[in-house]
């Protein structure tokens, strides 16, 4: 709390007002991030163009917050207590929309359960994060790593759209 009191240039106390527990103080964090993400995600018109292309934007303007904000890929902030399914929601809604429409038309894979591709999305964006963070990968490379794991993950395993399968 000290060092965040000095990088915002006020006293310790003055953040203790506002925020009495580290914790509270990295809720607010995800609060104010989740907000601007979900206003990124909102621009995105996911509903326009094929599905596997909307996947792509979506990865692409999550990564973008990630290289943004890098605090989110601190262990503090990756990794907080609490339901990590209802943490994301506010995110992942955008997501699963994509997924389900991807499905219904016959663009994505549709056998593995949509509830299970979102955890596997959510698991490479962190791994990815993990990766930079461990100064393995760039950010870039590591961006890039993300999407390219989640378009091969949801597309087809026989690589034709379901509408063009014969058995």
């Amino acid at each position: 709390m000290e060092e965040i009191a000095a990088a915002a240039g006020v006293s310790r106390q003055t953040v203790y007002a506002h925020y009495p527990s580290r914790d509270r103080l990295l809720a607010a964090v995800i609060e104010y991030l989740t907000a601007e993400v979900v206003a990124a995600f909102d621009t995105l018109d996911l509903d326009r163009g094929s599905a596997l292309d909307a996947l792509g934007r979506w990865v692409e303007a999550a990564w973008r917050v990630v290289a943004r904000y890098p605090i989110l890929l601190t262990e503090a902030v990756a990794t907080p207590s609490g339901d990590e399914y209802q943490r994301h929601l506010p995110i992942s809604s955008r997501l699963i929309q994509v997924l389900e429409r991807g499905r219904r038309d016959g663009e994505l894979d549709d056998r593995p359960p949509v509830s299970w591709l979102l955890s596997a999305i959510i698991a490479l964006g962190h791994a990815a994060g993990q990766e930079v963070a461990a100064g393995r990968m760039s950010m870039q490379a590591a961006g890039d790593a993300f999407r390219r794991s989640v378009l091969r993950l949801c597309a087809p395993s026989d690589g034709e759209p379901r509408s063009r399968r014969t058995n």
